[in-house]
């Protein structure tokens, strides 16, 4: 690392790994209680697992994006974090809402809105959380030695991301006004503001790691926003379709979720590219397979998955089922998830000066766990496709599809046990590197 400040990251993915790996026990919860093995349900219901699991993935993959920014911004700028201590601060508040969220869930305290459970006063408490986030990073980069189009769209992806987090805040008596609004902060972070930082973090990780030139690279983070724009924005009016909003959200949701494979087309086009033009001969090979899945599952996921049950004619009959399962959890990890992972396999190595990137550990993570995640995907899929015939075509009872189903989980926890066990690894080689150290250059120990 070429700053002190740098270090303040390894704290954030320290508390990502540990809330991944919670998230991952939560999982497992609910796809025990699929099968019928419902043992817990006294102690943690399935809506009370749902809940956790789904929250746990967002607070994580913020932890993440933040520790990723405390990293990028003093490189990109040239100079210190402005606040380190701030940040220290920032993340101890952070852990703080998350541990309180979380055991307030499993005492029904929440909001019931789903993915925006956290309680509202709790809520400010993110905001001000945010925002010394924002002013430390934002101040940083204003003070630079150098200012770069990387740096700048990881900064407005970032504060993107705060201001649509306010819309989620404010109060609606009906329910299909709030269910709007909800969906400014739900569908313009993942499918939004947050493949600006997708963007930004991707390409900061090519040109470390291809030594492509900056410039080169950087033209195409600027298709890539223009696309993330252009279908993003409106193709929120996928979710419209059943909430009481106009009809003409179904024309403009339909032709815009039409669009938006292309933006993650355009990520994995810019990453496969760029490693080919680089030769590939980057010593940390798997930090830049990480970047290279990132962007492959992301278009898979998010894109040509997205696309599979996004529009109208299709979505009638897919609409709350497991296909959005199959669907949302592979664009997840391929998107954000394993961009996370990329970004921690080529940072830790230079946090800690412990060069472990290619132990059989670490290539055993990164093949179990996507291999573990597409075989998931697979699952969700049949049996989300069982369920569409069954439920919604023959009109079996809902209880009695899930029965019927049940054959499939068990497949789905065979291949989540394969992932389990990668993310384990991952954990594992993560402790095994050690605490950051105050040394700067790039010189690893053995």
């Amino acid at each position: 690392m070429k700053f002190k400040s740098q270090k303040l990251a390894y704290y954030f993915f320290a508390f990502a790994m540990l809330l991944l790996f919670l998230q991952i026990t939560y999982g497992f919860i609910m796809g025990f209680a699929r099968i019928g093995m419902e043992g817990l349900h006294e102690w943690i219901p399935f809506n009370v697992a749902r809940a956790t699991h789904t929250n746990l993935l967002v607070v994580w993959l913020l932890a993440g994006f933040m520790g990723a920014a405390y990293y990028i911004i003093p490189d990109e700028t040239d100079r210190e974090l402005e606040w380190p201590w701030l940040g220290y601060v920032q993340l101890i508040s952070l852990v703080v809402v998350s541990v309180t969220a979380v055991i307030g869930f499993h005492f029904n305290w929440w909001e019931g809105r789903k993915f925006l459970e956290i309680p509202r006063e709790l809520d400010y408490l993110v905001v001000v959380n945010v925002l010394a986030f924002i002013a430390n990073i934002g101040v940083t980069l204003l003070k630079g030695k150098q200012r770069t189009t990387t740096a700048g769209i990881l900064f407005f992806g970032l504060l993107a991301a705060a201001l649509f987090y306010l819309p989620g805040m404010i109060h609606f008596d009906n329910q299909t006004t709030d269910s709007f609004f909800r969906w400014w902060v739900v569908h313009l972070w993942v499918e939004g503001v947050w493949e600006l930082i997708m963007g930004g973090i991707l390409s900061f990780l090519l040109i470390k790691l291809t030594g492509i030139d900056r410039e080169v690279i950087e033209k195409w983070l600027y298709v890539i926003v223009g696309l993330t724009f252009l279908s993003g924005i409106l193709g929120i009016g996928h979710h419209y379709y059943y909430i009481g909003t106009p009809n003409y959200w179904l024309a403009v949701g339909g032709f815009f979720s039409a669009l938006e494979p292309l933006a993650f087309l355009g990520m994995a086009i810019f990453a496969v590219t760029m490693a080919k033009r680089g030769g590939r001969k980057h010593p940390n090979a798997l930090a830049l397979n990480w970047s290279i899945a990132c962007a492959l599952l992301s278009f898979v996921g998010a894109g040509l998955l997205g696309f599979a049950h996004t529009l109208p004619m299709w979505n009638k009959w897919t609409h709350g089922t497991l296909v959005t399962g199959m669907h949302g959890h592979l664009a997840f990890w391929g998107a954000y998830a394993a961009l996370i992972l990329a970004f921690i396999t080529y940072a830790l190595p230079q946090l800690t000066g412990r060069k472990l990137y290619n132990s059989k550990m670490a290539s055993f993570a990164f093949w179990a766990s996507n291999i573990g995640m597409c075989l998931m995907t697979v699952a969700f899929g049949i049996a989300g496709i069982i369920q569409v015939v069954l439920e919604r075509r023959m009109g079996m009872d809902f209880l009695t599809v899930q029965t019927e189903i049940e054959p499939h989980f068990i497949g789905l926890l065979l291949a989540a046990t394969l992932f389990a066990s990668g993310i384990l690894a991952y954990i594992y080689v993560f402790i095994k590197a050690g605490l950051p150290t105050d040394r700067l250059g790039e010189v690893y120990d053995e």
